[in-house]
């Protein structure tokens, strides 16, 4: 049975320096699995390694499309899938490395057969949005599907227009489609671990790499993605915690120091989401070996786990 290991962990939580040296140790490829480092151009703000990085630590899944294009679950349990399988083509084992906990659901419990995401459509939905409002299109959600529309906030743009998208393309309620018959799994031998930080620790380590992102200049980023004719607040990728927060600054909406105040609120709270995920959803699909990554034993106890598992699965690789 082939085999696959995952490293999730919140943002911040030192999931990048332990992959690497892991990958320094072990047969191993590296593939992101991170909803903001797929995009081209979004580099500073979503801490995507830099080419030089990149280069002595390949990664596959990042730089997979622009920004102003749609990017959705089922396009990455594609691309993971071929990114997984030629890694053992290659005799390596695919280490997945991020914390986008919904790619996780569903690449290892299967997805439901949607329609994949149309661009004209979900462009005619947009302007709709413009013209009547979100709420108009959140009040057409409860209307024909109370059910999912309850299951989230009324001002979740990138999940009400999907379901708009969806209903608009099935004629039936995105909760029916999804209660469907779900793809079947994938039976790979796998290990997961996962990086589970002090809060407190977690908080500080949020804020520090963000000014940190700051002073590398991720405000100019912002400005350099506003100025693609193409590209607006609403789409997905400028959804991202940071981005969203600078782009209100330099529309004049909020002052640089609020926009910094609130990137950083955003991205613990992004943090306690990833925390929430790991400890419900995600505990009943995988089998999950928790890790403090702040412990100065953390990454010899790893170490020791990723080795018994090579050794039972490919051999000896020390």
């Amino acid at each position: 049975m082939a085999a696959v290991i995952t490293l999730i962990g919140a943002t911040a939580s030192g999931k990048t320096d332990l992959a690497c040296a892991l990958y320094q140790r072990f047969p191993l490829r590296l593939i992101s699995v991170d909803s903001a480092q797929i995009y081209r151009g979004m580099d500073i703000g979503t801490a995507k390694p830099s080419a030089a990085f990149l280069k002595q630590y390949p990664h596959d899944l990042i730089d997979c499309c622009e920004p102003e294009e749609h990017y959705s679950a089922a396009r990455f349990c594609q691309d993971a899938h071929q990114a997984i399988a030629k890694a053992h083509a290659d005799g390596k084992i695919p280490l997945l490395v991020g914390g986008t906990m919904l790619y996780y659901h569903a690449l290892f419990s299967g997805l439901s057969d949607l329609p994949p995401a149309d661009a004209q459509l979900r462009a005619e939905i947009m302007a709709e949005m413009h013209t009547r409002g979100l709420p108009a299109l959140y009040a057409d959600l409860l209307a024909y599907d109370p059910e999912q529309a309850n299951k989230i906030a009324a001002n979740d743009t990138q999940r009400i227009i999907r379901f708009t998208e969806l209903f608009r393309q099935t004629g039936q309620p995105p909760s029916a489609l999804f209660a469907q018959q779900k793809q079947a799994a994938p039976t790979w031998n796998s290990l997961h671990l996962a990086l589970l930080p002090e809060r407190h620790l977690l908080h500080q380590a949020i804020a520090q790499r963000f000014q940190t992102m700051m002073a590398a200049g991720f405000l100019e980023e912002v400005a350099r993605l506003k100025m693609r004719p193409k590209l607006t607040a609403e789409h997905s990728s400028m959804r991202s915690v940071g981005y969203r927060q600078l782009w209100r600054h330099l529309d004049g909406e909020i002052d640089l120091e609020t926009a910094v105040e609130l990137s950083i609120i955003a991205t613990r709270q992004l943090a306690k989401r990833q925390i929430t995920w790991l400890n419900n959803r995600l505990k009943t699909v995988l089998s999950m070996h928790f890790y403090d990554p702040y412990q100065a034993e953390t990454p010899n106890r790893v170490f020791q786990q990723v080795a018994q598992f090579c050794k039972h699965n490919e051999g000896t690789f020390l």
